[in-house]
């Protein structure tokens, strides 16, 4: 009985091991998720983007490579009185954004990261214009685009053997919009400086 006892304990013991001994020998593989947050400017806006992204990675030769998602928000709105009438408001907020895409580098340094992204992206425009006298409407315009970026990650004890910070440039383009059952061509540009915070498993 003690033997089998013994021998569960050091299975076990293996299995959680695992994990952090693969993150040892290859710190940038493997699924991750992470908490973000930007400098936004969008079309001269300045503004304050957030959210969340998740990925996974893996080794490809000396590189690695993965793909990508996010989901962020942004402070970014204009407002303007007096737009068409003497007491009304014309409101422009920049909401929620997706992204997906991929990205490929390599390390620089042990436990630096440097990458190269690139992907589409999808944000919404929400739009509300209250005429003074009590009647609001509300519309909202989603603009489709893509996005390139580089950036560098590094591993972060604070968080565990598999923690990690990263800092990111971006810029997105957006040339699409959905107006009803319309596609409209715009063009406007979106810079973003990024940092996050995560983890992998």
């Amino acid at each position: 009985m003690r033997s089998l006892i013994s021998a569960v304990m050091l299975a076990s013991a293996a299995v959680v091991a695992t994990p952090a001994i693969a993150q040892e020998e290859a710190p940038f593989t493997g699924p991750h998720v992470e908490v973000l947050g930007a400098y936004d400017n969008v079309e001269g806006e300045d503004a304050f983007a957030y959210g969340i992204g998740a990925g996974f990675d893996f080794q490809v030769g000396g590189f690695i490579a993965g793909i990508e998602g996010e989901a962020m928000d942004s402070t970014a709105r204009q407002r303007e009185n007096g737009f068409l009438v003497t007491g009304d408001r014309f409101t422009q907020s920049v909401a929620r954004d997706f992204y997906v895409g991929a990205r490929v580098g390599g390390e620089i340094a042990p436990g630096t990261l440097l990458y190269a992204k690139g992907g589409y992206t999808n944000a919404r425009l929400k739009t509300r214009y209250d005429n003074g006298a009590g009647v609001v409407s509300r519309s909202g315009t989603n603009f489709d685009g893509y996005r390139i970026g580089a950036g560098i990650e590094k591993k972060f004890a604070l968080f565990g053997p598999s923690g990690f910070v990263k800092a990111e440039y971006r810029y997105s383009n957006y040339k699409n919009a959905n107006v009803g059952s319309a596609d409209v061509d715009v063009d406007f540009d979106r810079h973003q400086g990024l940092v996050g915070v995560g983890v992998r498993f």
